[in-house]
């Protein structure tokens, strides 16, 4: 028997590098949307190999989902991406993370800003009513190589107009702004450049980033906060943090490459 287990439910590939999953949810566990928790299985030498991984469904939801890369000779992604519904992995139940709503100040619009895998906060966020209810509008960039790995984000975004707890919340207070760096498609370029450039403005046909009306989450590569945080700053936004909440947050303990 593992430590912390939980049973996997359900598993879902997304594409050779990609894959979701859903695990059953300790009773004991709360959350907030956006947070994270360690999760993994049992190494080779018969200890626990554990990573951070964010929650990807929303604090109302009785299983638990994560989405996860898969790196081919990465310790413990190189055996999670074999689980199937029946198996154990291991769940510290005990969250933490940046990415909640109360580490901001309060703002009419919310911007999520995602590479890869680091849509799986904002995936929870996205489902979560609270989200709707403390913003007028809510724009989700997500960037990716190649179009399949958008669409994990694509199909969560488009279940939510018809879902029976937040549909109608939701309405059209979500815009979503997809984009691809190598393969051809509708909308390209990173997010950065698409800031900078003023180009998601315009395509979305609203107003610039300012301090006092925006409010944004970042997760991805290390590179990427770092280049984010610096396009932010130039709108005027600053870091907060839990304890200091002020106009824009990254979360630090995203999974990168070698997991």
């Amino acid at each position: 028997m593992l430590p912390d287990a939980q049973e996997v439910t359900s598993v879902q590939h997304w594409t050779d590098r990609l894959f979701s999953f859903r695990v059953t949810r300790p009773q004991s566990l709360r959350f907030r949307s956006g947070e994270f928790v360690m999760i993994g299985l049992l190494g080779d030498n018969g200890k626990p190999l554990l990573r951070a991984y964010s929650i990807a469904s929303p604090s109302w939801d009785e299983e638990l989902e994560f989405y996860s890369i898969k790196v081919p000779d990465g310790p413990l992604t190189s055996k999670l991406q074999h689980i199937q519904p029946g198996d154990q992995i291991i769940l510290r139940p005990k969250p933490v993370g940046t990415l909640v709503l109360d580490a901001l100040l309060p703002g009419k619009r919310l911007w999520f800003l995602a590479t890869g895998t680091g849509i799986a906060p904002f995936a929870s966020l996205m489902r979560d009513p609270e989200t709707y209810e403390k913003y007028d509008q809510v724009i989700m960039m997500h960037t990716c190589r190649e179009k399949a790995e958008l669409e994990y984000g694509r199909q969560l975004v488009e279940s939510l107009k018809d879902d029976p707890l937040i549909g109608e919340m939701v309405g059209d207070k979500l815009k979503y702004y997809p984009t691809t760096t190598r393969e051809e498609s509708e909308r390209m370029g990173r997010i950065t450049d698409n800031l900078a450039s003023g180009k998601v403005f315009e395509d979305l046909g609203i107003p610039s980033m300012s301090a006092e009306n925006d409010r944004a989450m970042v997760c991805g590569s290390m590179a990427f906060n770092i280049d984010v945080k610096a396009v932010l700053e130039s709108f005027g936004l600053r870091e907060g943090a839990n304890s200091d909440p002020l106009e824009y947050v990254v979360e630090k303990a995203f999974v990168g490459d070698g997991i």
